[in-house]
């Protein structure tokens, strides 16, 4: 792609942005014709009326900057250099398609553009873009991120906290708002008290300036001064694009919210028409340039639908493919020193984290009071002054911005460990974790990778009542494209984060709350611990106690317990809730004949229920009894002592519940 060095309106240039625009019209019109033919389904958001902003703004690009657009992203695609006959075929959903045929019209990715892909949730791909912009920062690069969104994402928490980071850490974004007047159906001025977007931007300190978006010249010149400002200083940059679309919201859409003669009279000043009228009007082009860029983009719209049409369906024995990257051996024991030390696991976790930054540069840890605090539970006490503020780096109290920013970071190379302070937190994250985290691998067919760390404590048992009392990864592992670990020993929470760090996907780390202050010996010589199996923490051959995390203690108590009785229990930790190891499940149950379960999860629904049933579709022919499940209480966690204790399973509750199980 040819960088446009200065503006300058001769007639290859005019004839560029013409071009341009009108090759997005026609390519759009085709697509609105296929799906009225359903060859292209689902939600189709056209960019009709809108052509001047992707025209004038990304030719000023450089090949190296990066782009994150919204679902209504085919101009962008076509003019960041995505071919035509890849895009078309992606909204078919075929193999050939730039993302695979996994994305389709929403979800258009492509590496070798940088084009980091539509995003079907409104501001979703704010935090990302940010991650992408901090990344060039940390690892020194002279790039720019731009970011495309409409105006309906202003309303999100994820804007703001995005354009405050931004401005925070001076991230080097180009922040586009595609300002279309509705969202959805919804016109501005019923949605914003303040319908002057720029202004929120300027809140924040960040340039920001209106553009006349059905302007073709006055984007690209806005643009141009833009992308100056951003490489000159390395601060971001903010500009409202007023516009309009012709078109309807999607294709389902009936267009009931908005009267006709009002579309009719923006249609009277759309980009096409007014810069093709005044490039006439003043001798600029020929009519007969316009019939050779018409001709031209309908032979590449033909091409590319044939392309499409003679692509193939990716085969079905191929659907788990892109759910996860491709599978590093996981690493072997190390072999023993000889020598232990006694550790809290406390300690354990921070050893990790410095031993990660030493052996790897492009490791940082962000989130809430990590820094000059020293974390809420003490874990990253003193981390900040040993290691930096670039890469112990506290954040605003914004779990979606900074959780979306990690997430930016790791697809652009570096490989961040995300703290979010405690689980019931992560749930204002839950949008980035899910929608982007654990799909952009899939949605991409695999172009692009999410190496990330999330870590996060979990748990009850400090009196901190209902809304910090939370056990929730057996959520978590209830998603597809993430990896889930509840380390318990001090060997695990040291070595578990070794491993997850050099794995292709996001992986979350559970760390419950009572095992902080938790005592245990490690070899001086411990190193990277396996992240796919179940460990057998104790041998037995009456029972399998099944459990994971906080529990894990109380079980192996409750053990000792039911030996002086003679019932021999073997133990069970689980330590990786996703992917789950059915194989060490159903090899002890093989051994028993009895299992139980212990999960702080909540009974209904729970990951209890998620084994049980696994034993029961591959292990039924083991039982000698029905598989049993102790979890917590279905009550949200009481703060008072006594009735936090009931809520929760309790090593006496496991002893009777065995002890029942086991008719004694």
């Amino acid at each position: 792609m040819s960088v446009i060095d200065k503006p300058r309106l001769d007639e290859t240039h005019v004839l560029e942005l013409l071009s341009s625009m009108i090759r997005i019209r026609r390519f759009e019109d085709k697509c609105a014709e296929l799906y009225t033919q359903q060859k292209i389904r689902g939600f189709l958001h056209l960019y009709d009326g809108e052509e001047a902003i992707a025209s004038g703004i990304i030719p000023v690009l450089n090949e190296e900057d990066r782009i994150v657009a919204t679902y209504r992203e085919h101009g962008h695609a076509l003019v960041r250099g995505v071919p035509m006959t890849t895009v078309m075929a992606e909204m078919y959903g075929k193999a050939e398609g730039c993302s695979g045929g996994r994305g389709g019209s929403m979800h258009l990715f492509d590496r070798d553009t940088n084009f980091y892909g539509g995003n079907a949730i409104v501001g979703g791909g704010l935090p990302l873009a940010g991650g992408l912009a901090l990344a060039d920062r940390m690892q020194g690069n002279d790039g720019v991120t731009a970011c495309f969104f409409g105006e309906g994402a202003v309303a999100e928490g994820e804007f703001h906290e995005t354009l405050n980071l931004a401005r925070l850490w001076s991230l080097p974004v180009l922040f586009v708002c595609e300002n279309n007047g509705y969202a959805m159906g919804t016109a501005l001025a019923r949605s914003e008290a303040e319908t002057d977007i720029h202004r929120k931007a300027a809140s924040y300190g960040i340039q920001s300036e209106i553009v006349d978006g059905m302007d073709v010249v006055a984007v690209e010149a806005a643009a141009r001064r833009a992308v100056g400002h951003i490489r000159e200083t390395g601060e971001p940059v903010f500009l409202e694009c007023r516009t309009y679309r012709f078109r309807a919201h999607s294709m389902f859409d009936a267009q009931l919210y908005r009267p006709k003669d009002e579309v009719e009279e923006w249609r009277g000043k759309g980009p096409i028409v007014r810069f093709q009228g005044w490039l006439l009007e003043n001798g600029l082009i020929h009519r007969d340039d316009i019939a050779k860029i018409e001709a031209d983009a309908d032979a590449e719209i033909a091409e590319a639908v044939a392309f499409s049409e003679a692509g193939t369906w990716e085969p079905v024995e191929d659907l788990e493919k892109h759910v996860l990257g491709d599978q590093q051996q996981q690493p072997a024991p190390a072999e023993p020193s000889g020598e232990t030390v006694e550790i809290t696991y406390r300690e354990a976790v921070k050893q990790a984290i410095r031993d990660a930054m030493q052996r790897d540069d492009r490791v940082f840890l962000m989130g809430e009071d990590v820094g000059a605090y020293g974390g809420c539970y003490a874990v990253t006490k003193g981390l900040m002054e040993e290691l930096g503020e670039d890469r112990i780096r506290d954040t605003p109290l914004s779990e979606s911005g900074f959780t979306g920013a990690g997430i930016g970071a790791a697809a652009a190379g570096m490989r961040p460990i995300v703290e979010l302070m405690t689980v019931n937190f992560s749930l204002l994250a839950l949008d980035q974790i899910l929608n982007t985290a654990a799909t952009m691998r899939h949605m991409s067919g695999g172009a692009f990778g999410v190496p990330l760390v999330i870590r996060m404590a979990t748990g009850a048992g400090k009196q901190l009542a209902a809304q910090h009392s939370h056990s929730l990864e057996g959520w978590y592992a209830h998603i597809p494209g993430l990896k889930v670990l509840t380390p318990a020993t001090v060997e695990d929470a040291r070595g578990m984060l070794w491993t997850a760090l050099e794995d292709p996907d996001p992986v979350l780390i559970f760390e419950n709350v009572m095992l902080y202050n938790r005592t245990g010996m490690i070899d001086t010589n411990a190193g990277p611990v396996d992240i796919c199996k179940a460990a057998i923490r104790r041998s037995g051959k009456d029972i399998s106690l099944i459990t994971y995390g906080g529990s894990l203690y109380k079980v192996m108590d409750a053990a000792e317990e039911l030996a002086k009785e003679g019932i021999d229990a073997e133990v069970i930790d689980l330590r990786v809730l996703r992917p789950l190891d059915d194989e060490t499940i159903i090899g002890s149950l093989a051994r028993t004949r009895h299992a139980l379960i212990i999960d702080e999860g909540w009974r209904s629904g729970s990951l209890a229920a998620e084994i049980s049933a696994r034993i029961m579709e591959q292990g039924f022919w083991h039982l000698d009894a029905p598989v049993d499940r102790l979890c917590s209480a279905e009550v949200p966690i009481p703060y008072p002592k006594h009735l936090e204790d009931a809520a929760i399973p309790q090593t006496p509750q496991i002893v009777a519940r065995v002890k029942a199980m086991m008719g004694r």
